[in-house]
């Protein structure tokens, strides 16, 4: 019975061997690319998380009724948001932000806020 095959069996187990390798090639690159994705989109996530919970802190100074300071900086778990403000012109003041993460990144962003009302009115982002 074995010399009837005929060489049969071993071009068969190549061919489901190489079909199994490309489709796992495959996935793992998906899989790569998924995960490379996810942890950027983490990044991203955290940095307006920083930048939000600065702007509320921000308005609760103004709130309380004090005067922001010209310079401060807020730390966070994965950072550090620095910030500088400006002299306030009429009823608004601007402040820039600068957000360093602890993986070496940095992010700036200019904040206006309007002293009267006591808030946030424009927001933009500093590439």
């Amino acid at each position: 019975m074995r010399k009837s095959e005929r060489g049969f069996t071993y071009p068969l187990t190549l061919v489901v061997l190489i079909l199994f390798l490309s489709i796992f090639s495959f996935r793992v690159e998906q899989l790569l690319s998924e995960r490379k994705l996810s942890h950027e989109t983490t990044v991203i996530l955290q940095e307006e998380y920083y930048f939000h919970s600065s702007f509320k802190k921000i308005e609760k100074i103004l709130q309380s009724g004090g005067v922001i300071p010209v310079k401060g900086s807020f730390s966070y778990q994965k950072g550090i948001m620095g910030y500088q403000a400006d002299i306030p012109i009429g009823s608004v003041q601007k402040i820039n932000f600068t957000l360093k993460m602890n993986t070496g990144e940095t992010v700036a962003g200019r904040g206006f806020f309007d002293i009267a009302a006591k808030k946030m009115i424009k927001w933009a982002e500093i590439y």
